[in-house]
């Protein structure tokens, strides 16, 4: 069964299209993360319009994180504190990359400098999380007690306003976490990604905010600040299909629910190590078809 979407102007199969968000929400729920940065190149790999896959996957996002929050709520693993200053950087940012996407859709270069910044990004940040994790194993299978040490870097501890949060258990200025809100919020805009896979690692490895809390805190924030991304793509670019977001958050709503109660079974480091698996399989297969010509290249010539 095919149905015609009308704003990506393509047919596409309801039931592929309800699997790919379902499989994706699992992994929201999971992890905390949007699922943007999986869903997104899926949908282009489809054969979704890039600018269509951006400003779309943002609806499948709000409903796949409201989905996962509830269940961290029923925890009390939400830093309301946190989430509301993350919210408050995060609307500014995706007012801006809403219009940075508008001027890349005008020159015409919209599609490679997605490409091109997923690649970067997942590139950098699974390294980075792919790292650290191995490293938490290894520190694991270390049976003699040490303490943990909180270290927040230098310039974190400088800025001033600073300010108690009681359930992420720290002392620093709201200035760092409306700073990160503000570039994932622009991140959200510009790649039709949630941010989680950026604000996860900062919250975890810059703001040292405990494990339990990360996962809630972060899909809190990824509802106000896609369902605005939403919006302002709505209204400005034009660039969201309906028929396509529906049918994303069918599949997305059931699999957060999954993937929240999966991984409560699964440990801190493990869970990382394979979110950051996943990133680089992501960016690995995005490097490839940037790298790979077409197969039926073609030309246009002028008639003589």
């Amino acid at each position: 069964m095919q149905l015609y979407l009308p704003i990506a102007e393509m047919p596409v199969d309801p039931f592929v299209i309800m699997a790919m968000g379902g499989a994706v929400g699992f992994l929201s729920g999971m992890f905390g993360v949007g699922g943007g940065f999986l869903m997104t190149p899926l949908l282009i790999f489809y054969g979704i319009p890039p600018a269509v896959a951006v400003g779309t996957e943002t609806t499948q996002i709000v409903a796949s994180s409201v989905s996962g929050v509830t269940a961290h709520l029923k925890r009390k693993t939400v830093d309301f504190q946190m989430g509301g200053f993350l919210v408050a950087g995060g609307a500014f940012g995706s007012f801006t990359g809403v219009m940075i996407f508008r001027a890349l859709s005008a020159s015409g270069q919209v599609e490679l400098i997605i490409s091109l910044a997923y690649v970067l990004f997942l590139g950098i940040i699974g390294g980075l999380m792919l790292t650290e994790s191995l490293r938490a194993l290894i520190r694991a299978r270390d049976t003699r007690p040490r303490p943990r040490k909180r270290r927040s870097p230098a310039w974190l501890a400088a800025l001033p306003f600073a300010m108690r949060f009681r359930s992420s258990q720290l002392y620093i200025s709201p200035l760092a976490p409306i700073m990160f809100g503000f570039f994932g919020g622009m991140m959200a805009a510009i790649m039709g990604v949630g941010g989680g896979f950026i604000m996860v690692p900062v919250m975890l490895y810059i703001l040292n905010m405990p494990t339990n809390v990360v996962v809630g805190t972060s899909l809190f924030q990824i509802i106000f600040v896609t369902a605005l991304t939403t919006i302002l793509h709505s209204a400005a670019n034009q660039t969201v299909d309906i028929a396509l977001g529906l049918m994303l958050m069918i599949g997305g709503v059931i699999g957060a629910q999954l993937g929240a109660r999966a991984g409560v079974k699964l440990r801190a480091e493990h869970l990382r190590a394979l979110l950051a698996l996943i990133v680089l399989a992501v960016c690995a297969r995005l490097l490839i078809d940037l790298a790979v010509p077409p197969v039926s290249p073609f030309t246009i010539q002028g008639v003589s």
